[in-house]
């Protein structure tokens, strides 16, 4: 009888997290095809690999559209992120940088940040240098996979931005869609499930 109501649980539980599994995919996907055209202060560009100084295809794909927001007066200011990755001299966003400034973007409209080496971070470091300036409003860009849990993270923080992925990306293929659709999901439950988590540290912080 124990063991019968055990397999139960077990099969209820597993249906259910492959549902929720299913269902989440699904939001990271048709997510990231909702491009919103809208002014704003400043484009935040998500960072991503830089091979030998310069930008990497997923990095030169989100600074051609932050590039293309810029130059058709959707954003007066361009915030690119990321450090250094292991190995490299060039910071993500200085690569960023030095590409923007090849395709005239004048150097008084470039913000950047080298320190950051994940989404949170990006967003965090890129919205205090915001800050400073008094820049309020933002389109985010990255890859459309990306889009969901990034623009998550911004609501998070406390940016005011609105989701604008590239629209083309160096992931064409299913073999390339899948690992970064994978990662994005369990990164994105990952973090949801976290949420409370934290809000009920900080309060056992404050009561103790």
């Amino acid at each position: 009888m124990f063991n019968k109501l055990w397999m139960k649980l077990v099969i209820i539980f597993g249906a259910a997290g492959l549902l929720i599994t299913a269902f989440t995919a699904f939001r990271i996907w048709s997510f990231g095809s909702q491009v919103e055209y809208q002014k704003a202060d400043a484009a935040i560009v998500l960072g991503a690999a830089v091979w030998n100084g310069k930008p990497s295809p997923v990095l030169r794909e989100r600074v051609d559209h932050a590039l293309w927001l810029y130059k058709n007066g959707y954003v007066e200011k361009l915030i690119f992120t990321g450090g250094r990755g292991s190995g490299e001299k060039t910071a993500e966003s200085e690569a960023a940088r030095d590409y923007a400034m090849k395709k005239d973007v004048q150097a008084d409209d470039i913000l950047i940040e080298t320190e950051s080496a994940i989404t949170e971070e990006n967003l965090q470091y890129a919205y205090e240098l915001a800050k400073e300036k008094k820049l309020k409003t933002f389109a985010l860009v990255s890859d459309p996979l990306h889009m969901k849990r990034a623009m998550l993270l911004a609501e998070t923080i406390g940016i005011n931005a609105y989701s604008s992925p590239a629209q083309t990306s160096a992931y064409q293929t299913i073999n390339s869609q899948m690992p970064f659709l994978c990662r994005e999901v369990f990164l994105y439950i990952g973090y949801v499930v976290s949420r409370p988590l934290e809000g009920i540290k900080r309060r056992m912080k404050v009561l103790f």
